[in-house]
């Protein structure tokens, strides 16, 4: 609640009988005024999608199709795909890892497992010494095999090790030595990611009302809000070692298509809920583009042109077919396995309790939201609101750290988010005299 003399320096009642008028001063009185209004029972500002700062149809030419088709197809091709990272998001933490195959995903050669808590640099020598054992043991089962023929038998050639036979049999008896030579040149690593999928599933019900919201506003199909859960396991603080940022990893580049991205000042990727709302536009964006779900949502990942492009090449706009004969250099592992990944998160998010038991999603994050007239400084707002910064800090994580430490203004506009308990009494706050 604020004390009488905050509320005072910015707004003032005009007390009329039983009515109590307020009076504002200067551009913190508008906005206390505003807050009055929410606090006593007058329609909250409505939430608008922000608008793209700069026109994304100069990418490429966008094909004649708009958002509305809510399938998300399940191609039975990938379904080996899918149960691979269905296993990385359910299976294995963060301390364990898959050493693979990075085509097939059905091979997977072992599980390594860590101690708890270690870097990448420090996991490195197990990987490397694991990925140099396989690959060194796919080119010995190559050599062992006639050239041109397959193993015939499970088996395979006499004379293999126990651990060379485990291994050929991960193939099955029609595998070639030119195969096993491929495969030796691909053989990969996978973090476990089963703790991190769990806490994002309890973490995604502070903001699930608001992202179902956003994507039924533009027509997308619902199935869209696990995106998060491969982008960041719901994590608004997360930062990719290529400096994608937010709940929904966005590059700082695209985000400004799409909203306010200033280092001094704001960087709403790091706003759930602005993110939220750009994240939508850039789907619909993309399916506008592409015309089918499964280039739409690979596109998140490798960017619009480059789905286009790949159609192109490809002259087809069948994801598994592009996904499995596409070559460029940038279409790697990770454009390649992003829609299986999704389709592999969208499954457990529709049926947590069969992967992890019981979830209990945390409840969702009630606030007032208000616009800014003008610029505010943090502690004449924290003064009037009678609240505090770690208060505001929590509400409006997009606002950035100059702001907080007073060396910068909250921007004109800028939509302030404060906690739903927040209230502004008029008669405490201005001294007009209570009735009896």
């Amino acid at each position: 609640m604020m004390s009488t003399s905050v509320a005072a320096d910015y707004v003032k009642p005009v007390c009329t009988g039983r009515a109590v008028m307020w009076k504002a001063r200067g551009a913190l009185g508008a906005t206390l005024l505003l807050l009055a209004s929410t606090s006593t029972g007058a329609a909250t500002p409505a939430v608008r999608n922000a608008a793209p700062l700069a026109s994304a149809q100069a990418l490429v030419s966008p094909v004649a199709t708009a958002p509305g088709d809510t399938r998300i197809p399940r191609p039975a091709a990938l379904e080996r795909d899918v149960q691979f990272w269905i296993r990385v998001y359910s299976e294995i933490p963060t301390s364990a890892g898959f050493m693979h195959d990075d085509r097939d995903l059905s091979i997977v050669y072992e599980t390594l497992r860590f101690a708890p808590n270690l870097t990448p640099q420090q996991r490195k020598p197990t990987v490397d010494e694991a990925r140099e054992r396989y690959t060194q043991l796919l080119k010995r089962l190559a050599a062992a095999l006639p050239a041109q023929r397959g193993a015939g038998t499970s088996e395979g050639p006499a004379g293999l090790s126990d651990e060379e036979r485990r291994v050929l049999k991960l193939w099955g008896p029609d595998v070639t030595a030119a195969r096993l030579l491929e495969a030796s040149r691909s053989v990969r690593f996978q973090l476990g990611q089963a703790d991190r999928f769990r806490e994002g599933l309890i973490r995604s019900g502070r903001w699930e009302t608001h992202i179902a919201q956003s994507l039924a506003n533009l027509g997308l199909p619902p199935e869209l809000a696990a995106l998060p859960h491969v982008e960041s396991s719901f994590d608004p603080t997360a930062y990719s070692k290529v400096g994608a940022a937010g709940l929904w990893q966005f590059m700082r580049a695209t985000g400004r298509r799409y909203m306010r991205i200033d280092d001094e000042v704001v960087d709403e990727r790091l706003d759930p809920f602005r993110a939220t709302e750009a994240a939508a536009q850039l789907l619909a964006y993309n399916y506008r583009v592409l015309g089918t779900w499964p280039l739409a949502l690979t596109a998140y990942n490798h960017g619009a042109a480059g789905m286009r492009r790949a159609v192109e090449q490809t002259g087809t706009t069948d994801f598994v077919t592009i996904a499995r004969n596409y070559q460029s250099r940038s279409f790697g592992f990770a454009s390649r396995n992003f829609y299986p990944s999704f389709l592999a998160a969208l499954t457990i998010d529709q049926d947590p309790e069969r992967y992890f038991g019981p979830i209990q999603r945390a409840p969702e994050l009630r606030f007032h939201e208000i616009e800014l007239p003008a610029y505010a400084h943090v502690e004449a707002l924290t003064k009037a609101l009678g609240t505090t910064t770690a208060v505001l800090r929590e509400f409006n994580p997009g606002l950035r750290e100059p702001v907080w430490r007073g060396e910068r203004f909250l921007p004109r506009g800028y939509r302030l988010r404060l906690g739903a308990g927040a209230r502004l009494d008029a008669r405490a706050a201005g001294g007009c005299p209570r009735s009896g």
